[in-house]
Order: structure tokens, then C-alpha cells, then sequence
């Protein structure tokens, strides 16, 4: 297998375990779930709350590989293209949330889902953003420039936190400034309430830094394009993720490590963490050649359709959810209470979620096996 074959193989691997992760931490099958499993609470860092982030960094590093072929477009073509894309993974995200874009009540009859409770912001309308903003600057700004005002925007974040917020608890839930600009902008009836009031984790402003997620993965990956698979380049990659994530230890004393706040601190752990797994995966790829393993295929297959298996898990439960069984909460509870219970609260959540994950991977892996790729 040649080079550049292997790169993105490895890629495919790492954008795989982020989605089967994904997957994993997004659909338990009752109210229990392992601590490792759901998002810290506030400032904090579990193993979730790497996933969203792993991400952004993926597709940082498929265009690395992908805008090199674009090489000679005119300007308007490459811009065109980015617009289009950006625009289509926003309204799919916004769709995937309104959908199915009507409710059953109480009585179990239809109503309208009005577009007035919709939540407007989400994961892929932070991605579909951060990918449009990264892509245009990288395209018409040298990638270190690029790379220098993602570190500018970090910086620029945590000021406007700081000054903007309440004075009192700027980096509060509902006194924080990314908070009081969503409200402003959207209202609370399109703002996520998950937490229990009007809160969004992908905001307006929080998508800021997280732009500095899709740069470091670019960087990262025109770097490994530029050196090569070798060992030099590995160590380089460890060295700059341990790097990155000493100096967000550092910066957490002063602005906490966060994922609903998206810090900039954050930010550089979560960057950390990626260079080294990418690292690591691409060890195991080149030289210990498992880039043709059963598990690493199993990998590939989530990594070679994530855009379409993630949408695919989010609209099938929540067509699960709304499978109208006498007594129970959808075709999911009754799975849970009937079924997975019987190995505990816990494990049995989480035997669900596997279950579904494999769901979804049996699907991937018959569009693997028809060459069939979407491509937004």
C-alpha cells in the first residue's frame, strides 16, 4: 500500500471511532449511563466530550487532502463550492432537529411542529460553520496566517467572555456572553434546553474558537502530507499534542476547560488529544499494518459515510422514539425495559447503545460493499 493510501486510511480510522463513539454516547438505552460516557457537567473534560471536537479536527484534515486538488480553480468555483456546502450541512442539521416535523400528543394525535420552537444552532450547523469560515480563509490566506488568527480568535473569545459576561460569573450558564448574544439573536424557543432552561452548547459565539479546531486539524494533516509516514513524523505530533495540552492545563486556571462553552482552553486540549490519537493511529496503520485488519475496517466503514451514518442515527431514533407502544416511551423504552434491563441499569444502557451503533454500522457497511459514498 503506497503513502498516501495509508494517510487515508488513517484518517478514515479516526473519523470512524469519533462517529461509532458518537453513536455510542448519543442513544443509551434508559436514564443510567457510565460516568466516561456522558458530557462533564460543566467545567471538566470526560472522554465524550472529545468527540465533537475529534470531528472538527477530521475535517480540518480531509481538506488538507482535499484542497490541493483544487489547485487552478478560479476563485469563484472554490468559493461556490464551499458556500454551497456550508449552506447544505447547516440545513441539514436544521432539518435533522425540526424533523419529522410534526409532534403526537397525549392522545397520540398529529400536530405541527411550529417553526417557532425549532432550535436553530446544532453539531452540524457548528460544523457546516466552522468548515465554511476555515475553508475560505485557508483558501485565500497562507495556512500559517490562517493558523495565526485561529490563535487570535481564541484569545478574542476568552476576551469578550471575560468583559462581556457577568461580571459577577462570566462564565456562567446563563450569565456568560455567548449566552445573552443567543438570546438576543435567536430567543429562547430555538436555543437547546437540555440542561433544563434555554442554553445553547453550540451558540453563535462559542462557534468562534471551535474554528480553531478545523485549522489544527488542516495544519496537522498538510504537515503529515509534507513529511511523510515516518517516525519523525509521529513524534513531532506527539510532541506538539502534549504540548498543546500542558499549556490548556495551564490556561484552565484562569478560563476552566469547558465543552459547552466551547473554552479556548478547551480548545487546546482537545486539539492535544487529537494529534496524539492521529498519531497513534497512523503507528498502527504504517508500521504495524493494520490498515487492512478486521478492525480497522470496522472503523472504516463509519469513516467512509460519517456524514450520512451520523444523520442516519439521529433521524432513526428519533423515529424509534415516536413508535407509539401502550405504556412506554417509544420502541426504544420498551427495548430497554423488556429486553436490556436484565443486565442492570447501567450495562444494559449501555448494551443498547451497542446494539445501535452495530445498527448503524450494518448499514455503512452494506454502502461500503455497493461503493456507495454521499458526498454533500
Amino acid at each position: 500500500m503506497n503513502a498516501p493510501t495509508q494517510r487515508f486510511t488513517a484518517l478514515d480510522i479516526f473519523r470512524g471511532m469519533t462517529i461509532c463513539f458518537m453513536i455510542i454516547v448519543n442513544t443509551p438505552g434508559g436514564p443510567e449511563s457510565y460516568a466516561p460516557l456522558q458530557h462533564a457537567h460543566w467545567n471538566g473534560f470526560t472522554p465524550t466530550d472529545l468527540v465533537f471536537p475529534s470531528f472538527l479536527f477530521a475535517v480540518g484534515n480531509a481538506m488538507s487532502f482535499v484542497m490541493p486538488k483544487w489547485a487552478g480553480k478560479a476563485n469563484s468555483w472554490v468559493v461556490g463550492k464551499i458556500v454551497k456546502r456550508t449552506v447544505l450541512i447547516f440545513l441539514l442539521g436544521y432539518l435533522m432537529y425540526w424533523f419529522p416535523f410534526f409532534r403526537l400528543d397525549a392522545q397520540h394525535n398529529i400536530i405541527s411542529a411550529p417553526f417557532a420552537n425549532t432550535r436553530i444552532m446544532g453539531v452540524l450547523q457548528r460544523i457546516a460553520l466552522c468548515y465554511g469560515i476555515a475553508s475560505l480563509l485557508i483558501w485565500f490566506l497562507k495556512p500559517k496566517t490562517t493558523l495565526y488568527i485561529a490563535i487570535a480568535l481564541l484569545f478574542i473569545y476568552w476576551g469578550i467572555m471575560y468583559y462581556w459576561g457577568d461580571p459577577a460569573d462570566p462564565y456562567g450558564m446563563t450569565t456568560n456572553a455567548g449566552y445573552y448574544l443567543d438570546v438576543w439573536l435567536m430567543g429562547p424557543n430555538h436555543m437547546y434546553h437540555g440542561e433544563g432552561v434555554a442554553f445553547d452548547p453550540e451558540g453563535w459565539l462559542s462557534t468562534m474558537p471551535a474554528i480553531a479546531n478545523v485549522v489544527a486539524g488542516y495544519v496537522a494533516g498538510a504537515y503529515i502530507q509534507k513529511k511523510g509516514n515516518t517516525y519523525e513524523t509521529l513524534t513531532h505530533l506527539l510532541l506538539a499534542g502534549f504540548g498543546l495540552f500542558v499549556l490548556s492545563y495551564f490556561w484552565n486556571l484562569s478560563f476552566p476547560i469547558n465543552k459547552k462553552l466551547w473554552t479556548s482552553a478547551f480548545v487546546l486540549h482537545t486539539v492535544g488529544l487529537d494529534c496524539m490519537i492521529i498519531a497513534a493511529v497512523m503507528y498502527f496503520v504504517t508500521f504495524k499494518n493494520w490498515g487492512e485488519g478486521k478492525i480497522s475496517y470496522f472503523f472504516q466503514v463509519f469513516g467512509k459515510n460519517p456524514l450520512f451514518i451520523y444523520l442516519l442515527s439521529e433521524l432513526l431514533v428519533t423515529v424509534f422514539y415516536m413508535i407509539p407502544l401502550e405504556g412506554y416511551h417509544g420502541l426504544i423504552q420498551w427495548l430497554y425495559l423488556n429486553i436490556y434491563i436484565h443486565a442492570g441499569a447501567y450495562l444494559g444502557s449501555f448494551l443498547f447503545a451497542i446494539s445501535y451503533m452495530l445498527l448503524c454500522w450494518v448499514v455503512g457497511y452494506y454502502l461500503d460493499k455497493k461503493k456507495i459514498y454521499v458526498r454533500v
